[in-house]
């Protein structure tokens, strides 16, 4: 069994901002792999998050958590769906890479992402997976706060493209392996 968690943060305010990129590529992750234009998500409030299944072995989340507090959904959701470490792939945003860089990290630290911090904890582990999608970084705006901030218009295009292309990167770690996929990606 394979749990893919996208992070962001739930609500309407937060849907285009870059903290929300791991649930933009799990909604577009969705409908690539289903072949379905409406969203087959379901809300379970046990596990305090959105939940697509995909087949027999693989599993979609959102948490409906806040970024900081997703450790909690995800510890709940390894542990209910019985997920071994190498099973969970956690896909963000990253400001430490450029806007439509991705790499693929395997057993590292959280860099200061909160969210990613968040899990680590309550996992009492940091190997898992993570597909780290960039989304920029302003120096001059604190990053707590330009991670709230939707794409600029310059921006909108080229996110699309980073959107697509990570659905691209997981498809690969689904077929191939992280370490393959690593090696394509990662440069």
């Amino acid at each position: 069994m394979i749990l893919i968690v996208g992070l962001g943060n739930p609500g309407e305010k937060y849907q285009e901002t870059r903290h929300n990129v791991g649930f933009l590529i799990l909604d577009s992750l969705l409908k690539k792999l289903t072949s379905v234009e409406k969203s087959v998500w379901e809300e379970n409030t046990k596990l305090n998050s959105l939940i697509a299944r995909v087949g027999e072995d693989l599993v979609l989340a959102k948490p409906l958590s806040f970024m900081n507090a997703a450790g909690e959904v995800v510890a709940k959701l390894v542990n209910f769906y019985k997920i071994p470490p190498f099973g969970l792939y956690l896909v963000h945003d990253d400001v430490d890479l450029p806007l439509g860089k991705i790499k693929i990290s395997l057993d590292r630290g959280s860099a200061g992402h909160k969210g990613v911090e968040s899990v680590i904890e309550n996992l009492g582990t940091k190997n898992f997976v993570r597909v780290r999608v960039g989304v920029g970084k302003d120096r001059r705006i604190r990053t707590d706060r330009f991670v709230l901030l939707p794409f600029g218009l310059w921006e909108r295009e080229k996110s699309r493209g980073v959107v697509k292309k990570a659905v691209e990167v997981v498809e690969v770690i689904l077929q191939e392996g992280a370490e393959r996929a690593a090696n394509r990606y990662n440069q």
